[in-house]
């Protein structure tokens, strides 16, 4: 049975469940997902192969930077218009509570400039009713760029084996990229370094982890499938440091504690984990 391929880029509004759509697709927590905005600051791909099928899908920063000129969000938009341009189809995710059919519009009208099929699929089904998702497809359907629809809830695995066979049947006869056994394009230290970030967005505050950045220093398997893993968190404001350690160490124990846990369950081994906070060029 010769092999097929597809390429999808997941793109939307931050916060519209992108990275927990590709991680049920996936069966396993490739990208972290939180409530804070623009978590997903690299293009991550995550690779699903069934029988004779592998898709790989782009998961990307909010659709928000499609049209960005803050210089300090460029590398966002990069990664952006890069997974658009690489695919061979779109799907645009939108939480359907969020629903705003001028931004939709603007932003589909934007992507269609790279004349790829597009995909819509509203999210976050579980919390409303379906009657109430129909006249929304009627307006989207104006806009005249939308091949299909699909309701879903990535949180709840609803609907996503459906959406799923739909995208095995847009596959098409292509040598795979990736090996068999390869979920992702990120490497095990990637994975780690992200645990720890998306542990920092969930106990710290406003722009604080926005501005910090996770560093790896050791990270060694040991025996009996234990992990060692040692991770710099790096400031260049030393007013974060005591926030970063808190009252009497309690925050960066939580922190350290939580990355420790999905760690752990996403590399399936025993993890421990040493985190230090440093000042930026200062070890």
């Amino acid at each position: 049975m010769k092999n097929k391929l597809l390429k999808v880029a997941v793109v939307g509004k931050t916060n519209s469940g992108k990275s927990t759509l590709i991680n049920s697709f996936v069966g396993e927590n490739i990208s972290i997902t939180n409530r804070k905005i623009n978590t997903t600051q690299d293009l991550i791909l995550g690779i699903k192969n069934i029988n004779n099928v592998q898709i790989i899908f782009y998961d990307t920063p909010g659709s928000n930077f499609l049209k960005t000129t803050n210089i300090s969000q460029k590398k966002l938009k990069i990664h952006l218009w890069d997974a658009v341009d690489s695919v061979d189809l779109i799907i645009y995710l939108s939480d359907v509570l969020k629903y705003n059919f001028q931004d939709i519009q603007k932003e589909i009208l934007k992507i269609s400039e790279v004349n790829k099929p597009i995909i819509f699929v509203f999210n976050k089904i579980d919390l409303i009713k379906n009657n109430k998702i129909l006249p929304l497809i009627d307006e989207l359907s104006t806009i005249g760029l939308i091949d299909t629809y699909f309701n879903v809830s990535a949180k709840f695995n609803k609907n996503i084996d459906k959406l799923f066979d739909f995208l095995i049947s847009k596959s098409f006869f292509n040598q795979w990229i990736y090996h068999d056994d390869i979920i992702t394009n990120k490497d095990d230290i990637y994975i780690s370094n992200e645990s720890t970030r998306n542990s920092i967005l969930e106990y710290l505050h406003k722009e604080i982890p926005y501005n910090l950045t996770v560093k790896n220093i050791y990270f060694k398997y040991i025996k009996n499938n234990n992990l060692k893993i040692k991770q710099s968190i790096e400031f260049d404001n030393m007013r974060y440091k005591k926030i970063i350690l808190g009252k009497n160490g309690e925050k960066i124990k939580k922190i350290r504690e939580s990355s420790q846990r999905q760690i752990t369950k996403i590399l399936k081994c025993k993890v421990h984990l040493y985190l230090f906070v440093n000042f930026k060029n200062e070890k």
